[in-house]
């Protein structure tokens, strides 16, 4: 019987496929899931920027509940209390970000400054007025400035859109 170049030596080209496919699919399948889990931290860490801003956002708006409060005692402990839960909400973003995002830890650090700056303020004077007592009375009829907390803002998302995007390119 000849002998050809493809089974020399006993090998030939059914062996050589043999191997070569578990391979390649071995190496997709390791691709696949890289890109998969690269995925998932990119929606994780998407959601808890979210989270984050979300807890200086509620900050922010804490001069509107304050004016709007009925004027009862357990309004201002349930609004104090708001308060605190809000803030320690800020102060475990903040670790986070300092240990998981160090680029954006430092703008929002910014962002919360900023937040406390101008809505503390904000909340001082809106508890020295009157409490609501009337619906009519519910629409404020003035906005609270914000320029300086959405500049802030601005720039802590620029810094988490820029981190999410080194992820994906990790």
């Amino acid at each position: 019987m000849p002998v050809s170049a493809a089974t020399v030596g006993g090998w030939g080209w059914a062996q050589t496929v043999a191997l070569i496919v578990p391979i390649i699919a071995a190496l997709a399948a390791l691709f696949l899931w890289a890109l998969t889990q690269r995925a998932g931290r990119r929606e994780r860490r998407s959601k808890a920027f979210a989270s984050a801003l979300a807890s200086v956002e509620a900050y922010a708006e804490m001069p509107y509940r304050i004016r709007r409060r009925p004027d009862n005692v357990r309004a201002r402990h349930e609004l104090t209390e708001q308060i605190s839960t809000i803030q320690a909400d800020i102060a475990w973003h903040q670790a986070w970000l300092e240990l998981e995002a160090p680029t954006v830890s430092d703008p929002y650090r910014t962002l919360v400054s900023v937040t406390r700056s101008q809505a503390g303020v904000q909340m001082r004077d809106a508890w020295l007025l009157d409490p609501i007592r009337r619906d009519s009375e519910v629409n404020l009829g003035i906005a609270y400035p914000r320029e300086q907390v959405d500049a802030a803002r601005g720039e802590c998302l620029t810094a988490m859109c820029k981190a999410l995007r080194l992820l994906w390119t990790r």
